[in-house]
């Protein structure tokens, strides 16, 4: 797909983005052929501190800012201030995730920018929205989790409410943002129209839940089952992963208990039934499942055609075969990281060659000058604007003007 040429190509995407949504959606804009130059302040995007740190990024840093320009500005300068505002009356995109009122503060609210950029498409990442009594609360992926719904349906084995182990409403809102972009851009290229677009994590996360939504008010808060045996079973050595979800998967799975009765029992032989006696019937499964290992049990189950996984770590997952088959994972240097990364491609966006410009996720200030000589400002000026504090630029760039 590299050999393509990038549908976005041309546009010009500004990006005053920090942590994960807001780049998320930008770093998919720059690969699929956005210009996109990333504003962050003096000390970096504070989504460079996500995990452990290597020189001034971080794996979540690399994954969600690869093909971007860094420019390094302080915004509380008058100065930064102006630059950013000239470069916003030519840009095609604006994306900022500031709290709400902040970008009005610098000048570069929405209704600021469309005096100069009308048909600009601006989209603000929030935690709750622009309006609403929440819109001012601080947020993490943790707190949109438990406030959404998210958590009651994710609980461990006490019951008691569990937050996934990553931070999943933050990669999904960067997601939802990336598609409302792009229907935004379609209609600005057929209609010349931009538009203002409020995305909020707390949005985000009850769209991806809608249909639990629905059936929590259909079902007054008892949801049925979808179907029954289903779930993550302990073996003897490790977990599986089985569905049963039609007859022939739960006849399949049976036999290869060896308890082809329970195909037959009366109180299990419909899907109703089985849901109605989940209670009943899956004590009784996982108990068979402890008897063998993950492996035993993943071979009779996928010849019988039921449907099943051995629950594995991202290092098993790496080095599986089908993986490797269908080149999920691209392997490439970065800069300030010790060793090779793992790079998942991502499907219909351009597959991760390891030595391309859109690959690398750049440093602090990596493209300060580069960036400022665009907005029209000379190499001695941006001299001024780095000892002064307006500006900043990555350690080489600073060796080179020195």
């Amino acid at each position: 797909m590299s050999a393509e040429r990038l549908p976005f190509e041309g546009f010009k995407v500004l990006d005053m983005t920090q942590g994960v949504a807001g780049p998320h959606s930008t770093m998919l804009l720059a690969q699929s052929g956005a210009e996109v130059t990333k504003v962050e302040p003096l000390d970096g995007d504070w989504g460079r501190t996500l995990g452990k740190m290597y020189d001034d990024t971080c794996a979540h840093a690399v994954i969600f800012n690869r093909g971007k320009r860094s420019v390094s500005l302080n915004m509380k300068e008058k100065k930064a201030q102006e630059l950013v505002q000239k470069a916003a009356a030519e840009a095609d995109v604006i994306v900022e995730s500031f709290r709400p009122g902040v970008m009005g503060r610098f000048g570069l609210s929405y209704e600021d920018v469309k005096k100069t950029n009308p048909n600009v498409i601006y989209l603000s990442v929030t935690g709750f929205g622009q309006e609403g009594p929440y819109n001012k609360l601080p947020v993490t992926d943790s707190v949109i989790q438990a406030f959404s719904g998210w958590m009651s349906i994710n609980r461990d084995e006490a019951g008691t409410p569990q937050r996934i182990g990553m931070i999943a409403v933050d990669v999904m809102t960067g997601l939802y943002a990336f598609q409302a972009i792009s229907t935004a851009l379609m209609r600005k290229v057929r209609f010349g129209e931009g538009t203002y677009i409020d995305c909020s994590l707390m949005q985000c996360a009850a769209a991806f839940q809608a249909a639990k939504v629905m059936e929590h008010h259909l079902e007054g808060g008892q949801p049925q089952t979808l179907y029954v045996p289903v779930g993550t079973m302990k073996t003897s050595n490790g977990h599986i992963n089985v569905t049963a979800m039609r007859e022939h998967h739960y006849i399949g799975l049976c036999k290869v208990l060896d308890k082809p009765e329970w195909a037959t029992d009366t109180r299990f032989d419909s899907r109703e039934k089985r849901i109605d006696q989940e209670n009943v019937l899956m004590p009784m499964v996982r108990a068979e499942f402890l008897r063998k290992t993950t492996e035993e049990w993943a071979e009779a189950l996928t010849e019988a055609g039921v449907m099943n996984a051995a629950v594995s770590t991202y290092d098993h997952f790496m080095a599986d075969e089908h993986v490797k088959a269908v080149e999920t994972i691209t392997w490439m240097d970065h800069q300030s990281m010790p060793s090779s990364l793992p790079v998942c491609n991502i499907p219909g966006i351009r597959r991760v060659e390891g030595d391309h410009v859109l690959d690398e996720a750049p440093s602090i200030g990596q493209h300060t000058d580069e960036i400022l000589q665009r907005w029209g400002v000379s190499q001695a000026e941006a001299n001024e604007l780095v000892a002064s504090g307006v500006a900043n630029r990555a350690t080489a760039e600073k060796a080179a003007a020195e």
